[in-house]
Order: structure tokens, then C-alpha cells, then sequence
């Protein structure tokens, strides 16, 4: 698939969503939140203090982010950023990638090599932690029933889905895929329900169906995979996010993360 090339000169691109015309992306070590549009047109959210990585938007516009050391969720209306959740007496470790449903449930993993969790946070930003014992859990999306979310255990080189209750709660744990080439990062679901995963150490990006049958890979010639979404006119732009290196400690100061789309032939869908 060619790659069109959309945005560069930041530091490490993560947490990656369409909304409203625009991409969305984190860079964690840059300290903000980057807008990009299908021109390549980019703006910026300064965070300074912070580390964001996951991103996710409620039914009313307004944007949450996850502040990953501090281990707290932010929220952004347009002009202020809040603190709506600290879940620092609740992870066994900083906070990751997050999905938010369609009334505005946010699951949020916090990311454990072992013992990881995902955490809800309610509309009212009341906080409950709905799932335990994730190697790593990384990338999440939502199917467009709402019923299953399924998310990346990047230690575990699995994905994981997990059955979404009447009341919010995550039960029925089981394997999507496992066995998979490299550990997975961010994900994203398509019409057919195959997902495209970033395989970090692989440096490329496949579509992974049920059972862990990889259809299509994206080489990226060496560049890590870190983050995927899809989006643009009729959700068939696969934007991709990659870097130098798969761990952010060795990129501090750098600006080698780039941002990337191709067109795919089966659209995207659920949430994100």
C-alpha cells in the first residue's frame, strides 16, 4: 500500500482518533495534543507536565486524555484543561491507551508488564475498575454494537476481548488473537471486524482477523509501528503513527515520530 506522509517533527505520536474532520494524535514526550487534517495542516494543544497518551471523545465534544505518570485523565472543552480523574491509588502503573463508548464511558488501561488493569470512568467521573491480571494492556477499541471491546496485552503478544455488560462491566474474557508476531500497540477495528494492529518490534502494521489470521501488512521499513486509527471520507484512511524506537525513554529530546495514511478497501467502524 503506498504511504502518503502527513505530519512529522514531533516526538513520539501516540493515542491516535478522528473526530470532526481532523486526526488527533498525543505526543507523549513532547508534552501536547496535535491536530492534523487531511492536508497536513497541523495545530497544537500545549500540556506541559504532562506525558498524554490515550485519547477519546464524550457524546458532547469535549476531549479526554490520559496524563500517563501522573496517572490522572484530563479533559479538554475547547479552552480549559480539568482534571477529572486521578487514578493514582487505583493502577499498579502509568496509564496508556483508553476507548470511549458511545454514552461516554471511558476504559482506560494502566500498563503492568503483569497484573495490568483497565479502569472505567463513568460520565459523573465516578472510577471503577472493570478488568485485572492484563499483560500490558495497550491499544483498545469498541465494536459498533457497543458489546465487545477488545484490547492489546502487548507482553502477552495477544488481543483480548472481553464482553461489555448492561451495567458497563467487562466479563467473558477471552482470545481474539494470540501468538502474534511481535508485541501489539494501538489498534483499530474495521467493518469486517478485522483489526489492524502496530506491531512494534516488526515495524510493521497487519489486519488481524479472529483467530489471529493476518489478511495485509504494512511495511515501514524499519520505522517502529506505534499507533493506528481509522478515519477520513467514509472511514477508509488508515492513519499511521511511527517512530525510531519502540521505547519512548530513548527518544526524549528527539523529534523522529511521523504520521502517515493509506487508503484501505474495508472501512472503519466501532469506537474509536
Amino acid at each position: 500500500m503506498p504511504l502518503t506522509a502527513l505530519a512529522n517533527g514531533f516526538c513520539f505520536g501516540e493515542g491516535p482518533r478522528w473526530f470532526e474532520g481532523l486526526l488527533w494524535f498525543s505526543d507523549m514526550l513532547g508534552e501536547a495534543v496535535h491536530t492534523v487534517d487531511l492536508g497536513g495542516d497541523m495545530s497544537t494543544l500545549p500540556l506541559a507536565g504532562h506525558a498524554p497518551a490515550g485519547l477519546g471523545f464524550r457524546p458532547d465534544g469535549s476531549l479526554l486524555i490520559s496524563s500517563t505518570e501522573r496517572r490522572q485523565v484530563l479533559r479538554y472543552d475547547g479552552e480549559s484543561v480539568t482534571v477529572v480523574a486521578d487514578l493514582a491509588a487505583l493502577v499498579p502503573a502509568s496509564l496508556g491507551d483508553m476507548v470511549v463508548d458511545a454514552a461516554g464511558r471511558a476504559y482506560v488501561g494502566s500498563q503492568a508488564r503483569q497484573g495490568g488493569v483497565i479502569v472505567r470512568i463513568d460520565p459523573d467521573d465516578t472510577v471503577t475498575v472493570v478488568a485485572e491480571d492484563l499483560d500490558f494492556p495497550n491499544g483498545m477499541a469498541i465494536t459498533p454494537d457497543g458489546a465487545t471491546l477488545i484490547v492489546a496485552e502487548s507482553t502477552a503478544r495477544r488481543l483480548s476481548a472481553f464482553t461489555v455488560g448492561p451495567d458497563a462491566g467487562l466479563t467473558d474474557r477471552r482470545v481474539f488473537a494470540d501468538g502474534l508476531d511481535g508485541p501489539p500497540d494501538g489498534i483499530c477495528l474495521d467493518a469486517e471486524g478485522g483489526v489492524w494492529a502496530a506491531m512494534t518490534l516488526t515495524y510493521q502494521f497487519e489486519r488481524i482477523t479472529e483467530g489471529g489470521r493476518v489478511t495485509d501488512r504494512i511495511d515501514l521499513g524499519g520505522r517502529t509501528a506505534i499507533a493506528c486509527a481509522l478515519g477520513g471520507p467514509e472511514r477508509r484512511t488508515l492513519f499511521l503513527l511511527s517512530s525510531t524506537d519502540a521505547y519512548p525513554q530513548r527518544l526524549v529530546g528527539t523529534k523522529l515520530s511521523r504520521l502517515d495514511a493509506t487508503t484501505v478497501d474495508i472501512p472503519g467502524a466501532g469506537l474509536p
